[in-house]
C-alpha cells in the first residue's frame, strides 16, 4: 500500500509536469516545455536540435499517458498520475528513466552549448529553472547532478537522477 505522505510527495511532483497549472498533464504541457526550453537558449524549433526536442517531448508524452492516463482522455489528471503513475513508477523506475531519456538527452543537447556531449551546472540549472524549479533549487540540484565533480552534467548523470526524484522511495 502506498503511504499517504508518499502520495503526498508525489502529487507535488505532478506541478512538475502540469506546465500551464490547468490540473491535468497533457501534450501541451510536454510541447510547451520544449517551446520554453528552446526559448531559453535561443535554438529555432526547425533546427535538428529543436526537431529532437519536440520528437523527445513527444516520447515523453506517450509514455506518461500509457502509465497513467486510465481512461484515455487524452489528459492525466492528479488522481491518475498519484494512484495510476505512483505504482508503476514504483515498481519500475529504470522504466521511468527510459520514458523519459528521449527528451532528457534532447534537453541536455541544447543545453550543451560547446557541442562536448555535457552541459555546464549552470546551463542545468537554466533547463531546470524553465521547467519550474525555483532558481536557488535549480543550481543546488544541478550542482548535485556532477556527480564527478568535473563542473559539467552527464547523461548518465541526468537519467538516474530524474528517474529517482520521480520514483521516491516511500
Amino acid at each position: 500500500m502506498v503511504s499517504t505522505e508518499y502520495e503526498r510527495r508525489i502529487a507535488a511532483r505532478f506541478a512538475t509536469f502540469d506546465q500551464d497549472g490547468n490540473g491535468w498533464i497533457d501534450r501541451e504541457d510536454f510541447n510547451s516545455a520544449a517551446k520554453a526550453l528552446l526559448a531559453e537558449f535561443e535554438v529555432p524549433a526547425r533546427s535538428d536540435k529543436g526537431q529532437a526536442l519536440y520528437a523527445g517531448a513527444e516520447a515523453f508524452w506517450q509514455g506518461m499517458a500509457g502509465m497513467a492516463d486510465r481512461d484515455g482522455d487524452q489528459r492525466i489528471t492528479r488522481q491518475e498520475f498519484v494512484s495510476g503513475a505512483v505504482k508503476r513508477l514504483h515498481d519500475n523506475p529504470e522504466r521511468f528513466g527510459e520514458i523519459a531519456r528521449p527528451f532528457l538527452h534532447a534537453a541536455l543537447a541544447l543545453a550543451d552549448t560547446a557541442d562536448t556531449g555535457t552541459a555546464t551546472v549552470a546551463d542545468t540549472a537554466r533547463v531546470l529553472g524553465v521547467l519550474g524549479v525555483a532558481p536557488e533549487l535549480a543550481r543546488a540540484i544541478a550542482s548535485g547532478l556532477d556527480t564527478d565533480g568535473d563542473g559539467s552534467v552527464a547523461e548518465a548523470e541526468i537519467v538516474p537522477a530524474f528517474a529517482r526524484y520521480f520514483t521516491i522511495p516511500e
